[in-house]
């Protein structure tokens, strides 16, 4: 297993969330879309210039710009 941070997750590609490094407001408004340490996530697709990234969490899709998801930590195999 691989821990890399959410924005260099490929299309498709499914890990385990480890951590949340964000902190203040931007951790928590994170943290109140249900991306917590311990849940699923799957990458569904990038924007054409690749920002935000759309992704699959506890059925249902949301998006976060790179800069969020260069907080968030993923393990994947």
């Amino acid at each position: 297993m691989t821990v890399i941070n959410l924005r260099q997750m490929k299309r498709n590609q499914t890990g385990v969330i480890t951590s949340v490094k964000a902190q203040g407001e931007m951790g928590r408004r994170i943290r109140d879309m249900g991306i917590i340490p311990g849940k699923e996530v799957t990458i569904q697709g990038r924007a054409p210039l690749y920002d935000p990234v759309a992704l699959r969490i506890m059925d249902f899709t949301l998006t976060l710009r790179n800069n969020e998801a260069d907080y968030i930590q993923v393990e994947v195999e």
